[in-house]
C-alpha cells in the first residue's frame, strides 16, 4: 500500500507504506486507509517530527562514537546499502504541513 498525502495548499506526497505508517505514529495519528491533520495539529505534528529527528541524530552519533572507542574502522560511504534518515524522510512531509498550516488546509490521505 502507498500513503497518498493531499492539501489543497501543496502538491501531493506519496510515501510507500512503512515510512507512511512511521511518520503518522510519531505524530500521533493512527496509521488506517484514511486520516486528516488538522491545521490545529500541525504545529505540534511538525514539533514531534522535529524531536524525533534529532533523537535519531544523537543516536547515530552515538553508535559512531561508540564504534570508535572499540576501534572499528568506519566503512565507505559506497559500500553495502545505504540508509534514508528519518531526517531525509520527513523533510518533505514537514514542508507540507507549514505549507499547509500557513493557507489554514487540512492534509487528507485515502481519500
Amino acid at each position: 500500500m502507498l500513503y497518498k498525502f493531499k492539501s489543497k495548499a501543496t502538491g501531493d506526497l506519496i510515501m510507500l507504506e512503512p515510512q507512511g505508517k512511521h511518520i503518522l505514529q510519531l505524530i500521533g495519528k493512527e496509521p488506517g486507509a484514511k486520516g486528516i491533520i488538522l491545521p490545529s495539529e500541525m504545529m505540534a505534528a511538525i514539533d514531534a517530527l522535529n524531536a524525533a529527528v534529532a533523537q535519531e541524530e544523537l543516536a547515530i552519533q552515538a553508535a559512531k562514537e561508540a564504534s570508535k572507542s572499540d576501534g572499528e574502522v568506519s566503512a565507505p560511504a559506497t559500500d553495502g546499502p545505504r540508509t534514508i534518515s528519518l531526517k531525509q524522510r520527513v523533510v518533505p512531509f514537514i514542508d507540507m504541513l507549514r505549507r499547509a498550516h500557513a493557507e489554514d488546509k487540512e492534509v487528507v490521505w485515502g481519500v
